[in-house]
């Protein structure tokens, strides 16, 4: 599961409650992984900051309340500031090297009898994916098959590409929909100690 920490467009305050919460959930959840963090301009803390774990954190989901007076600014009123946490979509591995069928087949065209006689076609499968490439472009089985592989390869790049672009455009839209309100958890003081 891969989770994201986000002050929204919030004050320093709201990124040093994303580094606490970070610390925190840390303590309570031991496998968490670091994936990536964005340190604030100012002060210590985070704009936002995402990590993999093998915990269900769906109950997480939502907005976390850190009531405490500003440490940067001493006399202001607002003593509450909020941190949003979103589940994103994990980037589906894509695996070139395993699971792949190859089928062959007489082609025609080119080639004269080679063709005719011989299975130079050449049909690829990627089994986790289901991806079938088919290559009659040579002469010979083994280079329509290193053909086959060359265009399965491109294709998967691609793919994981788009998922990978897909996973950096949900983080950036939840990063910025941080609601103040109705928190699912929160948390007080310096010592970021959580309310039960």
């Amino acid at each position: 599961m891969i989770i994201q920490l986000s002050s929204g467009q919030g004050p320093a305050e709201c990124e040093l409650a994303v580094s606490k919460l970070y610390d925190s959930l840390k303590q309570e959840y031991p496998d968490i992984k670091l994936l990536s963090s964005h340190p604030a301009r100012k002060y210590k803390g985070y704009t936002s900051i995402q990590f993999e774990t093998s915990y269900d954190l769906s109950h997480l989901e939502g907005s976390i309340l850190w009531i405490c007076k500003s440490p940067y600014r001493p006399n202001h009123k607002r003593k509450n500031w909020f941190v949003n946490v979103s589940i994103l979509p994990e980037s589906k591995e894509i695996c070139t090297d395993q699971k792949l069928k190859f089928e062959y087949f007489h082609c025609g065209g080119k080639g004269g009898q080679n063709v005719n006689k011989v299975e130079t076609g050449v049909r690829l499968i990627h089994l986790p994916t289901g991806i079938t490439i088919t290559s009659t472009a040579e002469r010979s089985q083994f280079l329509n098959k290193k053909d086959a592989l060359k265009k399965l390869d491109a294709l998967l790049k691609q793919q994981k590409e788009t998922n990978d672009n897909q996973q950096l455009q949900t983080a950036w839209m939840e990063h910025t929909r941080l609601v103040r309100g109705n928190p699912v958890r929160i948390y007080e003081g310096m010592k970021f100690k959580r309310k039960v």
